[in-house]
């Protein structure tokens, strides 16, 4: 049975208690539903970009951005493994706002499926690896960790959900999702895809436990700053079967937890931003940009009929909400239209 080791030191009690009163302080604020829009669609253009770049895709942030606002059909496999990734964080933040998704082996195996798909044969792609692995160090061209026989991967996945299912009352949901994190990619059960796999199913565990920020969070951000120093924590070194029952969790949940600070904060910095009174969406605003929303763009006659404002003040409100980058203004004279910044 899974049992792993780990303490409670004072650096990870004091992150525990800071990421706790950063998300509260998130999760009351209030922003309009384009803000929060915003942000999900930049957090999964980040975390797409730095989960793939962290397995070595070479796509830079400009890159990844093109291509999931184009989404083209004919692509190489480093444009198909961003794809995916942000298609399956896309559907996982859906899920969860309609409460359409738990934490299981199934939902495991999906996740795999979602990310991989493509990109490996068929027998590989959402299903167990049956057959050896290792993990090797390009720099010093050797083998440095032996995952466990796919025979045994079954079992250890079992034993790891059951944990995560049983434990999530006693063990401080951070802790539990790091622990997860981890024993996950040390058991390392599919051919290829594990991280990508690993990085989501996390972010699942902490939203599905109530933390209901990380649809505007990339932690996986915080991981490519540093991939050499990402992969010491979350590795090992030597056999699965000789280290397994050593191995100390804690110095990795005091990095894990930094990096979810660290993120937390970025998010926290962007979102202050919208109570500036420059930035502040009042109600005409929302009028405008529900409107775009439903019906593709906003003209200047269509504005004067939906509030009574002077012709000088729609102008105005309008220009506002192009130096917010929320709109832009398409044509000139009476041909003027305008429609939402991220469909430009």
């Amino acid at each position: 049975m899974f049992n792993p080791k780990f303490n409670i030191t004072n650096k990870l009690l004091s992150n525990i208690k800071e990421i706790g009163s950063v998300i509260t302080e998130l999760n009351n604020r209030r922003f309009s539903n384009l803000v929060l829009v915003e942000m999900e669609r930049r957090a999964r253009e980040v975390s797409s970009y730095a989960s793939t770049s962290i397995e070595g895709n070479p796509l830079p942030l400009t890159d990844v951005k093109r291509l999931i606002k184009t989404d083209p059909k004919n692509v190489r496999d480093s444009e198909k493994e961003v794809l995916n990734y942000n298609n399956t964080l896309k559907k996982i933040n859906k899920d969860l706002k309609n409460d359409n998704i738990h934490f299981s082996l199934d939902l495991i195996l999906e996740i795999h499926k979602g990310v991989i798909n493509g990109l490996l044969p068929d027998y590989d792609i959402g299903k167990i690896r049956k057959r050896p692995v290792f993990v090797n160090n390009p720099a010093l061209r050797k083998m440095v960790y032996l995952p466990p026989n796919h025979s045994d991967v079954p079992n250890l996945i079992n034993e790891l959900v059951t944990f995560v299912k049983s434990k999530n009352s006693e063990i401080d949901p951070i802790i539990l999702a790091g622990i997860f994190h981890k024993q996950l990619a040390l058991i390392h059960p599919f051919i290829d895809g594990n991280g990508r796999t690993t990085r989501l199913l996390t972010k699942i565990l902490l939203a599905e436990m109530g933390l209901n920020t990380f649809n505007l969070f990339s932690f996986e951000n915080y991981y490519n700053k540093n991939v050499t120093k990402y992969f010491q924590f979350v590795g090992e070194l030597g056999n699965y079967y000789e280290i397994s029952k050593n191995v100390d969790f804690t110095n990795w949940l005091e990095y894990f937890t930094d990096g979810i600070i660290d993120e937390l904060l970025r998010v926290k910095k962007i979102l202050s931003i919208q109570i500036d009174p420059k930035n502040v969406i009042y109600s005409y605003d929302q009028k405008i940009l529900d409107f775009i929303e439903k019906n593709g763009f906003i003209k200047n006659s269509d504005y004067a009929k939906l509030i009574k404002r002077s012709k000088a003040m729609r102008v105005l409100d309008l220009d506002r909400l192009i130096k917010m980058g929320l709109i832009v203004r398409r044509a000139k004279g009476k041909a003027t239209y305008y429609i939402l910044k991220e469909k430009a």
